[in-house]
């Protein structure tokens, strides 16, 4: 075994090396690391969560996809049919997958997060209510956080918590890795 190829095969644990292995390792570990974690915990969670917010709000998921259109169009975007509902679900997963690749990145940063998955999980369920109702809501077109009444806020607290929860599970740290 060549000086090279030693030090190339020995990375720390959750390191992102970008160039590939004499075997392949790097790029099977960046797609296991990161690649796959961000894609089914941001689109899982994501479909999960405007199946919830159907269900929450006693709407059909198309309107609930309109509705996320019209952070970026405004009003229009519940005249605009099937065109706003494919774009209200290409925002809904792009949003999703930006919040798993955080939480991911961070968990790869912070092995801890990996470790206690279900309590990281909860607590990034929070943060992710707090920034998509008090940051992202107001600066949308839609221009305000939603009127509070408890029972909503518990309810969309809890269904955030589960995102949290989703994107968690599938960045969680595995024995076999």
């Amino acid at each position: 075994m060549n000086k090279f190829h030693a030090s190339a095969s020995v990375e720390p644990l959750g390191s992102a090396a970008i160039s590939d292995g004499f075997d392949g390792t790097t790029k099977t570990r960046l797609v296991k690391d990161f690649v796959a974690p961000i894609l089914l915990g941001g689109i899982i969670a994501g479909t999960l969560d405007v199946a919830a917010a159907s269900l929450l709000n006693s709407a059909q998921p198309t309107r609930i996809l309109q509705a996320i259109a019209s952070g970026l169009l405004g009003k229009s975007a519940f005249d605009g049919g099937s065109t706003t509902v494919g774009l209200g679900l290409a925002l809904q997963w792009l949003m999703s997958i930006i919040i798993a690749s955080i939480f991911v990145g961070a968990a790869q940063w912070r092995p801890v997060l990996r470790r206690h998955w279900v309590k990281a999980g909860m607590a990034y369920g929070v943060v992710i209510y707090v920034v998509m109702n008090y940051v992202v809501l107001p600066l949308s077109a839609i221009g305000h956080a939603p009127r509070f009444r408890v029972v909503h806020f518990m309810e969309d607290l809890v269904a955030m918590m589960i995102f949290g929860l989703i994107v968690a599970f599938f960045a969680r740290e595995r024995p076999n890795r």
